[in-house]
């Protein structure tokens, strides 16, 4: 076995408030030395699709973060738009039945559709129903968050994980997860429910992503005022 080092949660263009391409991601991860990534844009494959033209060394992980009525969810290993505003326990189901891994990410984030805190769900429950928890995002401003996630897991024993959340490529790589692993998918989501991992990173600067939420608000307004 090998220790890949992964970042699991990246975003590209194909996310509505993404900034940088599949192919610029790609040779980003490269550049730093990581072993594999997942792709996760917002409620779509066409990045991962996209992904797949490029010839590289390294891993793409087949992924997407789909809206659940209840929140955020990660998929990876499922190569099919999983629709999105379904019910988070039904949704799960239907990644467990294609055999994907399901990881639940930024749970305790107010602003970011945590799952675990919204209004309704009991996030042991939550934690129950993924394969692994998000204990590591690079979006943070004091942390609180993620060290409630890893308190979770570690109460219910469940496996952990860490992702960057970039939606540019200077700061991919801020989150990781190292997997005990040999350098493939199939290898790689498999030591993800067995818990051979271990997640870390650094914070992402609060400017970079405010800035990002003021675009991205705007762009709403924008749309809503042409619909008109």
């Amino acid at each position: 076995m090998l220790m890949l080092t992964c970042d699991l949660h990246v975003h590209t263009n194909h996310s509505r408030d993404g900034t940088s391409s599949v192919l610029e991601m790609i040779k980003r991860a490269e550049y730093l030395g990581l072993d594999a990534i997942a792709i996760t844009d917002h409620d779509t494959i066409s990045g991962v699709v996209e992904a797949e033209s490029f010839r590289t060394d390294l891993i793409i992980i087949p992924g997407i973060e789909v809206t659940t009525h209840e929140g955020h969810l990660i998929i990876l290993g499922v190569s099919e738009v999983i629709p999105k505003g379904k019910d988070f326990f039904e949704t799960v189901a239907t990644v467990h039945e294609l055999g994907g891994v399901a990881i639940l990410p930024h749970p305790f984030h107010m602003m970011r559709h945590g799952v675990a805190v919204r209004k309704g769900v009991n996030w042991r429950d939550a934690f129950r129903a993924v394969d692994a928890i998000e204990i590591f995002n690079s979006r943070y401003i004091i942390g609180s968050a993620n060290k409630k996630a890893k308190k979770g897991a570690k109460i219910l024993g469940k496996p952990c994980t860490g992702g960057s959340d970039a939606h540019e490529t200077k700061f991919l790589g801020f989150g990781w997860t190292h997997i005990d692993s040999e350098p493939d998918t199939g290898s790689i989501l498999q030591a993800i429910r067995d818990g051979k991992t271990e997640a870390g990173g650094r914070k992402t600067p609060v400017k970079s992503y405010t800035r990002q939420s003021v675009r991205s608000s705007w762009k709403r307004v924008k749309k809503k005022v042409i619909r008109r």
